[in-house]
């Protein structure tokens, strides 16, 4: 019996001297985590997103962003590299395919569907379905998650590279490292030229033009705010924060016609990784381990909206993530929103008639 047991004994310290002598993935960076903001007030709990209609639901798998064309056809990229079109019938077509993994979605004035392909790269889809790479690189650094993009008036394309060091399968590293690998960018087609307007950002992900051209918001999510990035007047080029401490990860971006910034979130802020932040020997250690063993977010829907002031107007929440959870868009058309997911198997959408305390957009 005795003989046994040293033998299981050898093997647990042959097994932990291998995991802590394995190199780790990361090399992460201790940052100081401010207090979350209390549930309350705007962002008390509710149900509100429970009252959307599901759309394409079984039919689509992890959309996680939507774009509306002119005939109310909607757009979404999904993680088997697709693009899917819903009807106006509720139809569902498997359209084409990218290649990579299609994430933002948006389109320009010319009717193309510009595309922030994850692997691929900017891309740019004409109504009958050619695909052009417009950009892949800037200033000599390969992207490596193209995220989010939307097109000012002036046609000139603003996106995100969430990561320049760890693709989409291992965004968690980025969490985890905490070192800034993020930059958002600006492409204009007139020129063919890319170029970077803000680096060093941890994971930068979400971003929108606001309506009158002045500036652009891009989420810096692993720091639980957003930034302003001015594009014109006296401050041009420069940057400041326009929401902080927010209660969750923020994800992409869009503004309604009404001026209002919606913010999809696609978890809340998380005690055990703020915890960990602290501690970067731990993060090393946890990036080791199989991705089943690290923390993973409790399921959770929400949705913010702000004024131009970054004042939060109005959440939209389903408290246990069921119904619409794991958000990581939000995109308003005339008379509602829709909801994509990076997780989940469905496209929400939801009137502002329904929402309480909203109304009908005029």
């Amino acid at each position: 019996m005795m003989k046994w047991f040293l033998m299981a004994l050898l093997v647990v310290f042959v097994l932990l001297g291998g995991f802590l002598l394995t190199p780790s993935p990361i090399d992460s960076k201790a940052w100081k985590t401010p207090a979350p903001p209390a549930m309350t007030g705007t962002l008390a709990p509710n149900e509100r997103l429970r009252l959307s209609e599901l759309l394409a639901r079984g039919q689509v798998s992890a959309p996680e962003d939507v774009a509306v064309a002119s005939d109310g056809t909607v757009y979404t990229g999904t993680a088997d590299g697709w693009i899917v079109r819903i009807l106006p019938s509720g139809q569902t077509d498997r359209w084409l395919q990218t290649g990579g993994r299609p994430l933002g979605l948006v389109f320009d004035g010319q009717g193309n569907l510009i595309v922030a392909d994850a692997e691929r790269g900017l891309l740019s889809v004409t109504p009958s379905g050619d695909i052009t790479t417009l950009t892949r690189e800037a200033r000599g650094t390969l992207f490596r998650l193209t995220d989010d993009v939307d097109v000012a008036s002036d046609g000139r394309i603003y996106f995100t590279d969430a990561s320049s060091r760890f693709s989409l399968s291992d965004y968690t590293f980025d969490l985890l490292e905490m070192r800034p690998h993020g930059r958002l960018l600006r492409y204009d087609p007139a020129t063919g030229r890319t170029e970077v307007l803000l680096g060093n950002l941890h994971f930068a992900n979400g971003v929108v033009v606001s309506p009158d051209g002045s500036y652009a918001l891009v989420s810096e999510t692993w720091k639980y705010r957003i930034l302003k990035y001015w594009i014109t007047g006296p401050r041009a080029g420069q940057a400041e924060v326009f929401a902080a401490n927010l209660a969750g990860f923020p994800d992409n971006l869009s503004v309604d016609s009404d001026g209002r910034y919606w913010v999809a979130f696609p978890a809340l802020r998380d005690r055990s990784i703020d915890a960990m932040h602290g501690s970067p020997w731990l993060k090393d250690l946890v990036a080791k381990l199989p991705e089943r063993l690290r923390p993973q977010p409790k399921s959770y829907g929400l949705v913010v909206a702000y004024d131009d002031q970054g004042k939060a107007l109005i959440s939209l929440q389903d408290t246990r993530g069921s119904h619409l959870g794991a958000l990581t868009s939000v995109t308003p058309v005339r008379d509602g929103l829709y909801f994509g997911s990076l997780h989940k198997d469905r496209i929400g959408w939801l009137p502002f008639k329904a929402i309480p305390g909203l109304g009908e957009q005029p």
